[in-house]
C-alpha cells in the first residue's frame, strides 16, 4: 500500500492535467509515481517533462541510459524502478540476458565505454553513503574521472550523471512510497531480491 494517496489525474486542471494526459497517452495509464506526485500538481507538471529530458533521447545512447538506470534500480534494491527500467530496456531491444549480465557485473561483452559508464553508475550509487567528503570529495577517483573524459563528451557526462542521479533519487522515492508494480516485473536475475 502506498504511503500517500494516489491522485486521480482527472481531478487536475490546467498544465498539470495536460502533462498527465500526455503521459497517459504515451503509457496507456497514469503511473503510480505520477499519481503520488500529483498531490502537488505544479510539481508533477515540472517533473514529467524534466524526466523526459533526462531519460529520453539525447546525445548519450538510449541503450546505455537504460542499462545504467536499470543497474541503479538493482543496486538500490528497488523492484518498482527495476520493473520500469527493464520495460524500457526491452522496448529498445535489450534482451533479458543483456540485462542480467549488467546487474551481475558480467560486462566483458560490452565496449570499454559501456563498462566505464557502469562502473561510474556503481560508484555514484553506492559510494556516497560509505565515503566521507574528506575521503572522496567528488565520489569517484581520478582514474575513473580520466576514463570518463577520454570516452565521453562533456554533454554525455552531463546526461549520464544526471540520469544516474535522478534514478537514484527515484529508486529511493519508489521504495519509501511502497508502490504496487504498474508495469511487468523485471526478468528473473534482474529483479532485486
Amino acid at each position: 500500500m502506498a504511503l500517500i494517496k494516489l491522485v486521480d489525474p482527472s481531478t487536475l486542471e490546467g498544465t498539470p492535467r495536460e502533462v498527465a494526459e500526455s503521459g497517459i497517452a504515451q503509457y496507456g495509464k497514469a503511473l503510480n509515481t505520477w499519481q503520488a506526485i500529483m498531490n502537488k500538481p505544479d510539481m508533477f507538471a515540472a517533473y514529467l517533462p524534466f524526466l523526459r529530458q533526462v531519460a529520453g533521447p539525447g546525445v548519450l545512447e538510449g541503450e546505455l541510459k537504460d542499462l545504467s538506470a536499470l543497474y541503479v534500480g538493482y543496486l538500490n534494491n528497488c523492484q518498482y524502478t527495476a520493473s520500469h527500467r527493464s520495460t524500457s530496456a526491452r522496448a529498445k531491444g535489450i534482451s533479458d540476458d543483456q540485462m542480467r549480465a549488467v546487474v551481475n557485473e558480467d560486462w566483458s561483452g560490452l565496449s570499454d565505454k559501456y563498462q566505464i559508464a557502469l562502473e561510474y553508475t556503481k560508484a555514484l550509487t553506492l559510494s556516497p553513503s560509505v565515503l566521507s567528503y574528506t575521503e572522496a570529495p567528488q565520489i569517484v577517483d581520478e582514474k575513473l574521472r580520466a576514463e570518463l573524459k577520454a570516452h565521453f563528451s562533456d554533454v554525455e557526462i552531463l546526461e549520464l550523471t544526471m540520469s544516474i542521479s535522478v534514478w537514484n533519487a527515484l529508486a529511493r522515492f519508489h521504495r519509501v512510497m511502497g508502490f504496487e508494480l504498474d508495469m511487468p516485473e523485471a526478468p528473473e536475475g534482474v529483479k532485486p531480491l
